[in-house]
Parts: C-alpha cells; sequence; structure tokens
C-alpha cells in the first residue's frame, strides 16, 4: 500500500472518531437549544469551561503519540508498553488538577461576568462531568496509543457505539421522561459522564483481552516512578498541553466576553463555534495520522520518508480545507436553523458562519503543523507563538473591536468581532510553524 492511501486511511479512520465524539457535542447543542435559550446559553458557558481543561490536558496525554510510534519505527514493542505505563503517572495528577478546576469554577464564572441566572446551572453541569473526568482522560490514553501504532479503527468503533448510547440518553435525561424528571442543560452532563464512564471500560477490556495488544506487555505489573523518562514525557506533552490551553482558553474567554450581550449572542456563538469544532476534525484526524507517520519512519531511520508525509498531509490538509470552507458558506442559513428555532439566533449565526469559513483556512495548516513539529521535539516556540498571537494579540483586539471600536471601525457588538480576530491571529501561527517544520525537518 503507497504511503498516501496508508495515511489517508488512518486519517479517515480518526476522522470518523473524532466525527463521533464532535456528534456528542452537537448532540447536546441541538437538545440543549430545542429545550430553552437559557439551557444552550448554560451550555455555551459550561462546555467553554469544560473543553478548556478536557482539551488541554488531554493534549498532554495526546502529545505523547510520536513517542510512541517512534518506538514502534523502532520495532521495540516492550519499550511502548513500560512508556505507555509510565504515563500513567502523568495521567493521574492530569486528572487531580482537573477535577479540582471544574469542582471550584465559582471564581471564574465571577471574573467573567457571567450573568448570574445560567451559574447554577453552569457550576452543577461541571460538577458532574468532574466525576467521569479521569475516565475520560484514560480513554484518550487507549486512544492515542492505537492511533500511534496504526490500528485507529478499535478506537473509532468504540467512539460510534458510544454514540448510539449517547443521544437517547441526552434527550431522555434533559426532557425527563419514563420516571425521570427533566434536569435540562445538568442532563447533557450526566449523560456524558455515561458514555465517559462505558468507553473507558470497553477500551480496558480490549487491552486485556485483545491478541493484538499481546506483544506490548501492557498488562505487567507497572513499574516505579522512572524520573528519567518521565522528564522525557514531561518535556514532550506539557509545552503541546500549555500550547492547547492557549487555543481552547481563547475561545473560553470569548464565549465568557460574549455573553455580556446577552443569550441571543451567546446561542449564536455556540452554534458558531460547534461547527468550527466539527470542521477542526479532519485537520485533526490528518495531524494525528501524519504525525504517527512521520515518528514511525523518524524511529525506523528514515527521514526522508518522513519529510514525504509532511508534504502529503499539507497538500491533502489544505485542498479539503477548501472545500469544507465553500460548503460552509453556502449551508450556513440551513444549518443554524437546524440548531434553533429563534429567528434571531439563525440571523446572528448565519453571520457568523462566514467567519468561521474563514478561520477554518487558516485553522487546518496550523493544526497540521503544530503536530507534525512535536515529531521532531519542537514544543516551546510553538507555545510561544501561540501565547503571543491568541492571548496577547488576537484576543484583545477582538474585545476591542465588540465593545469600543478598533481604529477606523466602529464597536461590532457581535461574535464575529472575535472570530474576526482569530482569523488574523491564526494565518500568522500557521505561517510560522509552516517555516519551523521546514528548518527542523531539514535539519533531521
Amino acid at each position: 500500500m503507497s504511503e498516501f492511501k496508508l495515511l489517508l486511511r488512518h486519517a479517515l479512520a480518526i476522522f470518523a472518531g473524532q466525527l463521533a465524539t464532535m456528534a456528542y457535542a452537537v448532540t447536546d447543542t441541538i437538545v440543549a437549544g430545542r429545550h430553552s435559550d437559557h439551557a444552550l446559553a448554560a451550555l455555551s458557558v459550561g462546555t467553554s469551561i469544560f473543553v478548556s481543561v478536557y482539551v488541554s490536558l488531554m493534549g498532554v496525554m495526546q502529545a505523547l503519540l510520536p513517542a510512541y510510534a517512534e518506538l514502534h519505527g523502532a520495532q521495540r514493542p516492550l519499550a511502548v508498553g513500560r512508556t505507555f505505563r509510565q504515563s500513567l503517572y502523568l495521567c493521574a495528577v492530569l486528572a487531580v488538577l482537573g477535577m479540582g478546576i471544574m469542582l471550584f469554577p465559582a471564581p471564574l464564572l465571577r471574573w467573567a461576568q457571567v450573568p448570574a441566572e445560567l451559574q447554577a446551572d453552569v457550576t452543577t453541569y461541571l460538577h458532574v462531568l468532574a466525576m467521569a473526568f479521569p475516565m475520560a482522560l484514560l480513554f484518550r490514553m487507549y486512544a492515542t496509543l492505537n492511533q500511534a501504532l496504526g490500528h485507529p479503527w478499535l478506537v473509532t468503533s468504540l467512539q460510534v457505539a458510544g454514540l448510539v448510547a449517547k443521544v437517547p440518553l441526552s434527550i431522555w435525561f434533559v426532557f425527563g421522561g419514563a420516571g425521570l424528571a427533566p434536569m435540562g442543560v445538568v442532563g447533557c452532563a450526566w449523560a456524558t459522564a455515561a458514555i465517559n464512564t462505558l468507553l473507558f471500560l470497553l477500551g480496558a477490556w480490549m487491552m486485556r483481552y485483545q491478541s493484538f495488544y499481546k506483544p506490548y506487555g501492557l498488562w505487567q505489573r507497572i513499574e516505579r516512578p522512572d524520573w528519567v523518562q518521565l522528564r522525557r514525557l514531561v518535556r514532550l506533552g506539557v509545552p503541546a498541553g500549555l500550547t492547547y490551553a492557549v487555543e481552547v482558553t481563547s475561545f473560553t474567554v470569548m464565549a465568557l466576553l460574549i455573553a455580556r450581550m446577552g443569550t441571543t449572542a451567546l446561542a449564536s456563538h455556540q452554534i458558531a463555534s460547534n461547527l468550527a469544532a466539527v470542521l477542526y476534525m479532519f485537520p485533526l484526524a490528518m495531524a494525528l495520522a501524519c504525525s504517527a507517520r512521520t515518528s514511525y519512519w523518524l524511529g525506523a531511520g528514515r527521514p526522508d520518508q518522513a519529510r514525504h508525509v509532511i508534504v502529503l498531509g499539507y497538500k491533502t490538509t489544505l485542498g479539503l480545507a477548501l472545500v469544507a470552507a465553500f460548503v460552509l458558506t453556502m449551508l450556513r442559513h440551513r444549518l443554524a436553523s437546524a440548531y434553533s428555532a429563534n429567528p434571531e439566533v439563525v440571523a446572528l449565526a448565519a453571520s457568523v458562519l462566514l467567519w468561521i469559513a474563514a478561520y477554518h483556512l487558516a485553522d487546518a495548516p496550523q493544526v497540521l503543523g503544530a503536530f507534525l513539529l512535536r515529531c521532531y521535539g519542537v514544543t516551546l516556540m510553538p507555545f510561544a507563538v501561540y501565547g503571543t498571537l491568541l492571548w496577547g494579540l488576537a484576543l484583545p483586539a477582538g474585545f476591542a473591536l465588540a465593545y469600543s471600536g478598533l481604529g477606523p471601525l466602529p464597536a461590532l457588538m457581535s461574535p464575529s468581532a472575535f472570530w474576526m480576530a482569530q482569523v488574523c491571529g491564526l494565518s500568522v501561527i500557521a505561517a510560522l510553524l509552516a517555516a519551523m517544520l521546514y528548518r527542523a525537518a531539514r535539519r533531521a
């Protein structure tokens, strides 16, 4: 099989699984929107905080993919198993940290001036998700290992099965029925917690009993912490997690700042964010597939093949991003109306979706560049670039454009202001990461 076909098959498998996972959030958004505008607004704030915590900490574990894939390329299966067991220590620390943030969100809600009528539901929503947070991280470890070893379909099958269970659970818990009282937005959290626990249990069972995993000795007794190896994993994972944190918290702060505009603006922003996340899934899948294959070839001592994978990845990602942006532009009104029956929300969301299309054209190459740089051990500089351009420039510029005006531009009082600034910031980031990757690959 050619490298392109192998890469595409790997990416499509990851994409299917990621799309199923994203459908969890889409389901919650649609169900909450049909329940009430209040539920949709509370979900927007709650998911913004949860996603910020989960994606940032999950990013640390997911960034370990090159470590597994490189050992796989070097034909060292037992070393893969030992590295996986050592990463459990890192996972435990991250689980405690994430639960602590979600159990005590009040200071963040007060700082962001989230409307008082939303705070109680948002707090309960986060408390429920905190209960299943360790299981969510452990399943991410399972997914990362399989992607590194070239078997993403094992993960996808579980994620699709989770979606089949998620849809009826969300509807039941939100609206009630069969003796269960309606829970509103908190019902979405209970459904998500149940699915995360189910996926973790199924993944653990598969690792224990499927013959594919036996050469890696995953179930050997866990060793004491190897501080040398843990430092190596931390140097790889933590900067990547911080990069995720910068990117995703910029979205969290966007949602919290947009909350000041009222329920209509916040609901339309939730729709736009949801569709932006859906579009993000294929560039993410390509980034994971490309980083697995690039690290595999680096471990096998073939840097020329690694560079070939990078070129294929960029060509495919950019081509599909153009198609996706065009489709979103054409269907933006229909897509917005699928989320909400409120004509004001639909009209505002449709206008914001024009900027989501532009945003995707910058988002796709930047995520690919960030993942591929980790294959070469370049993690600190991307973190500095993201922090400077997103937090230091794009977010303040979006806030100014929204509320007070920016230069000759008047205050827009619309979520579009924030997305316009994000488009500019990510475009520069994508170009800088591509330049760094070119240099790293040539040096290797």
